[in-house]
C-alpha cells in the first residue's frame, strides 16, 4: 500500500551528504522546509544534511526554507507491576480492552531481542491490524521470520549517527545491542511468561501492561546513545506505519521546542491521532530538571513498587533483621563470626586487609564518607565471607548491583547488630538470600524515585510537567541475553533473559501500555481524552493512604509526580475528560512568542495562528511567578471544558484545595449533564501573592458526581518561573 505523504503530519527523514568541501569544516543539520517549496525529489518537510556553514547560508536563502538546527545527541533515559497496578483478568481494564488487542505500540529505542519469550505471539489471534502499513525490515541478524503476531514491524535508523561519526562501525540491524529496548518493549506489551526471575528474586509470571497489544520496533539508539535526526526519522516512520501509541524512553539536550525533534515529531503524531509517551529523565531530585517539557506529549515520572528484595539476617541470639540485597546467588553464610570494630567499619581496602578471614564484617558507609560502590569493590578484593552494610543511600535501592554476599540495613538496625556484637563473647550471624517481600512493609509505595526529573519543564513552563508517575524502580523485564546483568566478585559476569532496571525509561512504557489498553477499550477517544483519563484518575496517595512521598520521606509535589500514580482501572471509566483538538495545540504554539519560521517548524503553514491562546484545555493548572512580578498580588483565570463520558445524565460538584497563600474560586460550582458526550465549561480563578519564599505551592480542583462513583482530580501549582533563577 502506497502511503500518501501529502497528508502526513511528519514524514520519513531523508538524509543525504554533500561530497564537496572539507569534511573537517562540515556539520550535520536538520533542515525544515515548507512543503509546497520542496523539490520533487523529497517527500518530507524534514531532512538532514552534512554541509559547511557557507552551504548552509545558501540554503537559507532558498525558497521555502523554514529553519535549520544542528543534529544533537540523545540518550536512553514485569513480574510485579501489573499486580501493583491492580490489573486482573477477572475485571477492570484488562478484560474490557481485550488486554490491548488490536492496538499497535511503536517503541523508539535500542531495538529488540526477538527470541525473548516475552515477544512470543502465543495466544495472539489474527493478523496485524488492517491499518498497519509497516514492514519487518530488521537488517543484519534479524530475519523477517523473527517478526510474528506480536512483533509486527522492525526497522532501524542509523544514517544520522553514521554522519556524525563516519568512522564508527554502526551495524544495519534492528536487533537490540543494549537490552534497554527489549526491556521497555516487554514492559509495555510483553506476552505472558511463567517462571521468570532475576537470579531468584522477583520470581513470578512476566507480562506487559498491554500483553495482547502489537509491537512495532524502531531502533534509533546505538550502544545506548544516538542523534536527533535518527529519532526524528524513526518517529516519522512510526506515524507513517500506522501505530496508535509511541513510546520514547530517552532524553535529549535542553533546547527550544522548535529545535527539538521530539517536540516537532510528537506534534505531528498528535495531529494523526497518536499519543506520544516520553520519560521525564533521570536528573532529579532538583526542580527544573525535565528538559523535554513538551505540552503535546505525556511526560512520565518514576516511582517505586511494593516489592523489597531482602536478605534475612539472623543474629546468634535468634533476632532476625530484614535487610536489602540482590546478591545473585545462594551463598552459604551460616553461623559465621561477626566482626564489629569501629576502626574497621569504614571498610576501605586498607581496613579490610586487616579484617579476619571468613567473618561477617560490619561496614558503616557514613564513616569516612565511604560510598556503597566503593565498599562493594573493596569487599570483592577481601577475604571476609560476607558483610552487613549500614547505609542511608536511597540510590542503593534503585540498582541491582550487589557483587558480594551481604545485606544493607538502616542505622537503627545497625545499632541492634552493634548491641548484640558488643554484648556477646562470640557473636555470629547467618544470611538467607533471594527473599522477595511484597506489601506495605518495610516501606510504603509508591514513593517518588530520587533521580526522577522534576518540573517545571525547561522547554516550556506553562503546562505542568511531569503528567503522571508510574512504576520505574527495579522493574523486571526482557533483556539482552549476552550482556552482563549482574556480577559476583571482580570477574564473574552473569547473564539473564530478564533484568531489573530502574529509571523513568522503565516508567514510560507503563503509561504507553495503559494508554494502549484505553485505546482498545475506547477506540473513538482522542489522544487528549486518553491522557486526561489517565491523569484525572491518578492516585496522589500511596498504599498506606498517605500522600506519596519522596524516598527521603518528604511529601512529593506535582512537580515530581504530576497528577499522581497511574490507575488504569479507574481510567477506564473516568466520568469526565478534558479534550483538546489539534487546533487547540496550534493556538498554544502560536502564543509562545516564537518567530513565524519557528512556529511553522512545529505546526507548518497549513494552520492558522488567528486565535493564539496559552490556556490549553489541559487536566492540570500552573500559575507562574516571574521575577518582575515579585511583591505584587496576581490574579489568573483558567477556562476549561469537560466532556461527560460516563453513563448518561450526571451532575458534578466541585471541591477546591487552594495552594498556600492563595484563594481559588471555580464557577460554576455545579455542572449538570443531560446526556453522554455532552460538554460543559467552567473557570478557575486564583489570586496569589507573588513571593518566592514558598517557591512551589500545590492544590487541586476535584469534580465529584452525585452518586460518589467519579472523582475527577486536577492538580494546581503556583510556581516560581525560571527567570527568578537566571
Amino acid at each position: 500500500m502506497e502511503f500518501d505523504t501529502s497528508k502526513t503530519a511528519l514524514f520519513l527523514l531523508l538524509c543525504f551528504f554533500l561530497v564537496d568541501g572539507s569534511s573537517s569544516q562540515r556539520s550535520t543539520y536538520i533542515i525544515h522546509m515548507d512543503k509546497p517549496s520542496m523539490p520533487k525529489a523529497f517527500s518530507s518537510h524534514h531532512f538532514c544534511v552534512s554541509m559547511s556553514e557557507t552551504e548552509l547560508e545558501l540554503l537559507k536563502a532558498s525558497p521555502g526554507f523554514v529553519s535549520a538546527y544542528p543534529d544533537s545527541a540523545v540518550t536512553p533515559d514485569t513480574t510485579r507491576t501489573p499486580d501493583f497496578l491492580s490489573l486482573s483478568p477477572a475485571s477492570g481494564i484488562w478484560p474490557a480492552s481485550g488486554y490491548g488487542n488490536g492496538v499497535i505500540i511503536g517503541v523508539i529505542d535500542t531495538g529488540i531481542w526477538p527470541e525473548n519469550p516475552s515477544f512470543s505471539d502465543r495466544g495472539i489471534a489474527g493478523p496485524a491490524p488492517v491499518k498497519w502499513r509497516g514492514v519487518c525490515s530488521g537488517g543484519d541478524g534479524f530475519n523477517s521470520s523473527l517478526c510474528n503476531k506480536k512483533i509486527i514491524g522492525a526497522r532501524y535508523f542509523n544514517q544520522g549517527i553514521k554522519a556524525s561519526d563516519p568512522t564508527s562501525a554502526v551495524p544495519d540491524t534492528a536487533r537490540d545491542d543494549d537490552g534497554h529496548g527489549s526491556h521497555v518493549s516487554s514492559t509495555a506489551a510483553g506476552n505472558f511468561v511463567e517462571g521468570v526471575s532475576f537470579f531468584g528474586y522477583a520470581r513470578g509470571t512476566a507480562r506487559g501492561v498491554a500483553p495482547r497489544a502489537r509491537l512495532a520496533v524502531y531502533k534509533a539508539l546505538w550502544g545506548g546513545s544516538g542523534v536527533s535526526s535518527d529519532i526524528l526519522a524513526a518517529i516519522d516512520q512510526a506515524v507513517a506505519d500506522g501505530v496508535d501509541i509511541i513510546s520514547i524512553s530517552l532524553g535529549a539536550q535542553e533546547i527550544e521546542l522548535y529545535e527539538s525533534p521530539l517536540s516537532i515529531a510528537s506534534f505531528g503524531a498528535r495531529e494523526k491521532g497518536i499519543l506520544v509517551c516520553m520519560s521525564a529523565g533521570n536528573r532529579g531530585p532538583s526542580v527544573r530538571t525535565i528538559r523535554s517539557g513538551i505540552p503535546w506529549a505525556v511526560i512520565v515520572a518514576a516511582g517505586t513498587v511494593d516489592r523489597w528484595f531482602a536478605g534475612n539476617l539472623t543474629l546468634g541470639d535468634g533476632k532476625t533483621i530484614t535487610g536489602w540485597t540482590t546478591f545473585p546467588a545462594s551463598a552459604i553464610v551460616r553461623n559465621v563470626p561477626v566482626v564489629y570494630n569501629q576502626s574497621l567499619s569504614g571498610c576501605t581496602a586498607a581496613e579490610l586487609a586487616e579484617a579476619p578471614e571468613n567473618t561477617i564484617i560490619v561496614c558503616h558507609t557514613t564513616i569516612g564518607n565511604t560510598d556503597f560502590d566503593t565498599v562493594m569493590g573493596a569487599l570483592s578484593n577481601s577475604n571476609v565471607k560476607a558483610a552487613i552494610i549500614i547505609a542511608e543511600e536511597t540510590s542503593i535501592f534503585r540498582f541491582n548491583t550487589f557483587p558480594y554476599p551481604g545485606v544493607v540495613i538502616t542505622a537503627a538496625q545497625g545499632q541492634q547488630v552493634a548491641d548484640y556484637a558488643l554484648a556477646s563473647a562470640a557473636p555470629t550471624a547467618s544470611i538467607d538470600f533471594k527473599q522477595t517481600i511484597l506489601g506495605k512493609e518495610p516501606r510504603a509505595a509508591p514513593a517518588l524515585s530520587d533521580d526522577s526529573s522534576r518540573g517545571p519543564g525547561r522547554s516550556y513552563e506553562g503546562i505542568l510537567k511531569p503528567d503522571l508517575m508510574a512504576p520505574g524502580v527495579l522493574i523486571l523485564a526482557a533483556f539482552h541475553p549476552h550482556l552482563t546483568a549482574a556480577r559476583i566478585g571482580r570477574n564473574i559476569d552473569l547473564a539473564t533473559d530478564y533484568n531489573l532496571l530502574s529509571g523513568t525509561s522503565m516508567a514510560c512504557p507503563h503509561i504507553s501500555g495503559a494508554a494502549a489498553l484505553l485505546k482498545a477499550a475506547h477506540p473513538d477517544w482522542s489522544p487528549a481524552a486518553i491522557q486526561s483519563a489517565l491523569m484525572t484518575t491518578a492516585n496522589p496517595l500511596d498504599n498506606t493512604k498517605q500522600p506519596i512521598r519522596e524516598q527521603d520521606g518528604s511529601v512529593a509535589s506535582p512537580l515530581g509526580i504530576g497528577s499522581g500514580h497511574v490507575d488504569p482501572n479507574r481510567a477506564l471509566d473516568p466520568g469526565l475528560v478534558y479534550d483538546a483538538s489539534v487546533q487547540d495545540l496550534v493556538n498554544l504554539v502560536c502564543s509562545m512568542n516564537f518567530t513565524r519560521n519557528q512556529t511553522q517548524t512545529i505546526i507548518r503553514s497549513s494552520y492558522s495562528c488567528s486565535n493564539p491562546s496559552s490556556d490549553l484545555n489541559y487536566p492540570s493548572f500552573v500559575a507562574l511567578i516571574r521575577a518582575a512580578e515579585i511583591g505584587r498580588t496576581l490574579t489568573r483565570t483558567f477556562r476549561r471544558r469537560v466532556t461527560n463520558v460516563g453513563n448518561g445524565a450526571a451532575a458534578y460538584k466541585v471541591a477546591v484545595e487552594a495552594p498556600v497563600n492563595t484563594t481559588a474560586v471555580v464557577r460554576p460550582q455545579t455542572l449538570v449533564f443531560g446526556k453522554n458526550y455532552e460538554s460543559k465549561s467552567y473557570s478557575l480563578t486564583i489570586r496569589y501573592k507573588a513571593d518566592i519564599e514558598i517557591q512551589h505551592r500545590e492544590g487541586a480542583v476535584i469534580w465529584s458526581d452525585q452518586t460518589g462513583k467519579y472523582r475527577v482530580r486536577s492538580p494546581i501549582m503556583v510556581s516560581a518561573a525560571a527567570d527568578n533563577f537566571e
